[in-house]
Parts: C-alpha cells; sequence; structure tokens
C-alpha cells in the first residue's frame, strides 16, 4: 500500500454460512484491499470456501459467539495495521456494495465510527419484520440513554471503524452484546459517531440466533457494563435505601423488644435481611468504584 492510501479491510463473523459466504466475500473485495473471515467453529465448509476466494480466514476451534469473532477480526485489524476495519455479516443480509457509503464519512474525517442504519428512512425501517423491529427500538433506546442520545440503530452489525476506534475499542463480550459494548467504550473514549442509511435483506438465510435469546442476551450485557461504568448509581443508591429500610425495622423491632419483651421474630428477620443485602451492595459499589 501507498502511504497517502488508506488500508481498507472487511471483517466478516461467520458461522455455518457456506450457501452465502461466497457472494459476501466476492463483493465486499471490489471495494477493500483484504478481506479477513472469522469462521466461529463451523461445521461446514464456510472457512474452506472463503479461503479458496483468497480471504484471510481465522477459525475458531469451536463456537465461541458474535461477540468473540469480532474480538479476534479486530485484533487482526490491528495487527496488520488497518486504517479502516468495515464488519459486516456473512449471511448475506447485509450488502456489501453499501461499504463505500459506510467509510465515506471516515475518508472525511467526520467520524471514528459509522453505523449503518436500517431507520434512517421510514421506507427502509418499515420493511424490517415488526417482531425485529420493536426489539430493536428497545434496545436502542436503553442503548442510546448510556451512550450517544441520537443514534438509531445500535444493533447495526454492518459498521467502519477508523484506526483510533480500532486502537482504542477491543469487545469483551462473547455473545450479541457486543454491539452495545462497543458503542458504551465509544461514548467513554469520545469517539464521533454517525450514521448512514442502509437496507437489510430479510429474504436472506435466516439468523441460527433465537430472537429472544438475542434480546435478552444484549439487554444483560448493557445493564452488566452499566453497572461497571456507574457502580454507585447502580449498586451504591439500593444499597443505601436498604441500610435505611434496615434501619427502619432495626428501629421497629427494638421499639417492640421494649414495650413486649419479646423478640418480633418476622421484623427482626426482614431488619438483618435488609442489612445484608445493603452492606453487599455497598461494597461492591465501592470495590467498583
Amino acid at each position: 500500500m501507498s502511504r497517502d492510501k488508506p488500508l481498507v479491510v472487511a471483517c466478516i463473523p461467520a458461522y455455518n454460512e457456506e450457501r452465502t459466504i461466497a457472494r459476501v466475500v466476492l463483493i465486499a473485495q471490489k471495494y477493500v484491499d483484504k478481506v479477513i473471515v472469522c469462521d466461529d467453529g463451523s461445521s461446514d465448509m464456510t472457512g474452506e470456501i472463503a479461503e479458496c476466494l483468497g480471504a484471510e480466514v481465522i477459525r475458531h476451534d469451536r463456537n465461541l459467539g458474535y461477540g468473540a469473532s469480532l474480538r479476534s477480526l479486530f485484533i487482526k485489524s490491528r495487527e496488520i495495521g488497518a486504517n479502516i476495519m468495515v464488519t459486516l455479516d456473512a449471511d448475506g443480509q447485509h450488502d456489501p456494495n453499501n461499504i463505500p457509503r459506510l467509510i465515506g464519512p471516515i475518508l472525511d474525517g467526520k467520524a471514528d465510527i459509522v453505523i449503518g442504519s436500517r431507520f434512517l428512512r421510514d421506507e427502509d425501517a418499515f420493511k424490517i419484520p415488526s417482531y425485529r423491529r420493536a426489539g430493536i427500538k428497545v434496545i436502542t433506546r436503553l442503548t442510546s440513554v448510556l451512550s450517544y442520545s441520537d443514534i438509531k440503530d445500535a444493533q447495526s452489525g454492518f459498521r467502519a471503524y477508523n484506526r483510533k476506534a480500532l486502537l482504542s475499542i477491543i469487545p469483551s463480550e462473547q455473545g450479541m452484546g457486543a454491539s452495545t459494548e462497543i458503542l458504551l467504550k465509544a461514548k467513554g473514549n469520545g469517539l464521533r459517531i454517525c450514521e448512514v442509511p442502509i437496507l437489510v435483506n430479510y429474504d436472506a438465510e435466516a439468523s441460527s440466533t433465537n430472537p429472544v435469546y438475542h434480546g435478552v442476551d444484549v439487554i444483560l450485557s448493557t445493564i452488566k457494563h452499566l453497572s461497571i461504568r456507574h457502580p454507585m448509581l447502580f449498586y451504591g443508591v439500593p444499597g443505601f435505601l436498604s441500610l435505611l429500610l434496615a434501619l427502619g425495622f432495626w428501629i421497629w423491632t427494638l421499639q417492640n423488644y421494649a414495650l413486649t419483651r419479646q423478640l418480633t421474630t418476622n421484623l427482626a428477620l426482614i431488619a438483618i435481611g435488609a442489612t445484608l443485602v445493603g452492606l453487599m451492595l455497598m461494597t461492591t459499589a465501592i470495590i467498583l468504584w
């Protein structure tokens, strides 16, 4: 590569996608300098097909999950000195012909991360199955509260990252929660994000991930990262309230004992339980903080 030309790589997480991987790799090669496929423990010919077509293949011995594949691709892109990394799905839902649209804002210096959004145009949004549209909006709303308030599609896997983003973010989530984890880390590192409209092909091979499991995994991952980033809010406030509740029940228990000389077991047990919960939450908050 010449010094003034950025090294652009397309990174494709793949698990048992032998029916669609060839088309995705071949079209992506038109717009990037290198295609890297992470074969996440596939039991079919996904990795072999991609390799025969000229893609570099990273292999996991067993299926680790979408986030683990992204992590391997991030690390590999950093190792080869990529200036721009584009991630897209292997199932054919993302059109590789949209790659120039994604990398445009990065080349123009307007963004560090570009998200291919399904919700910037109403006509595109209504082509999404209703159950997916509802789930994506719920997750996006939760993510936007914690990261970028104006984001429209927090779950899109069709993204572009510049060198700064590659050096400052490494996903740690193994499952689908990696998509929101990346946005939370990007916000913490002060990265600029923008969205460009894309159209997703939902007639392509159906995802093997159960949508309910997907949604629960993402929400739990988001809550976990919220608790780590804001431990005093997430653990400290409930812990303080629990100790206040415990104090009220201790006073009630002692007052009853002073009047009757008998210990009210139910009140005492609630006081003890609330004290233990409060102390555990407060201790956790202090340790994480």
